[in-house]
């Protein structure tokens, strides 16, 4: 008798890349679920799916490292999702909830968002690194697409907290949602930390850092939130500067390998 065929959906050698791409569709699920949310006026769920969507956009990548998962097909299905996720929905977030309001200029500021975030995904997927250079793998050519899409969102956010420090906000976005545009398919460094090495003493820390983090998430969303957003913003000039020095010792390093291969 014949061995009956077992049905599968995928190979069993292939299975590990189920989990990360299953990953990444949540993501866009999330992402196209925030517009949604947005239309109807509720835009406090919104940006929490946002938030969810980077999460996601931030643990499939490591996790198809982790378990041998990654594959070509994941790699240009991320940057789709990100391009819908964050390039799109974030603004539309924003038109609803206040670009709208400038008519057609309003509208022309939400295009060009996108139209950067898509040209920074596509220089990013272009982008390869040598191996003499592996050291540029800790940062980004310019802010990630997850990161400006929630930077965008930052009055926003800040119209949801409880603060008031006596300014309309609102009255920024067009500007900030512009200047981010413009971070995103600049060349300016920006911390990836990718590749970081931790001490085992300090890994409880780190879980403890963690833990804290997701808490405050939790309970203060927002304020969280917005903590972190003025904090990226802070530690660019820092990115540029430990980028700088970096770049300038494996100059000298080359260099002094070049005059030694000479004499």
């Amino acid at each position: 008798m014949e061995e009956k065929k077992k049905f599968k959906l995928v190979s069993s050698k292939k299975t590990r890349y189920l989990l990360p791409n299953i990953l990444t569709l949540a993501g866009v699920c999330l992402g196209i679920s925030s517009i949604k949310f947005s239309i109807d006026g509720n835009f406090s769920l919104a940006v929490t799916l946002i938030l969810f969507a980077a999460i996601l956009d931030a643990l499939d990548g490591r996790i198809a490292r982790l378990i041998k998962g990654t594959s070509e097909f994941g790699k240009e299905l991320d940057s789709l999702t990100d391009f819908v996720s964050f390039g799109i929905a974030p603004v539309f977030i924003l038109y609803f909830w206040e670009l709208n309001n400038y008519g057609k200029l309003g509208w022309a500021i939400a295009l060009i968002y996108s139209v950067c975030c898509v040209i920074r995904l596509a220089r990013f997927n272009l982008t390869k690194i040598e191996e003499t250079e592996g050291w540029k793998n800790n940062f980004f050519e310019g802010v990630p697409s997850p990161a400006g899409g929630l930077l965008i969102l930052m009055p926003l956010i800040y119209e949801l907290t409880d603060l008031n420090i006596g300014l309309n906000i609102k009255n920024f976005t067009p500007f900030l949602t512009i200047l981010i545009a413009i971070l995103l398919v600049s060349k300016i460094p920006t911390l990836a930390l990718k590749k970081i090495s931790i001490s085992p003493k300090a890994t409880v820390f780190l879980l403890l850092g963690i833990g804290i983090v997701f808490i405050s998430l939790l309970f203060y969303t927002h304020e969280t939130l917005l903590i972190f957003g003025i904090i990226y913003f802070l530690s660019i000039p820092i990115s540029i500067l430990i980028f700088s020095n970096r770049n300038k010792k494996n100059l000298e390093k080359i260099s002094d390998e070049s005059h030694e291969d000479i004499l």
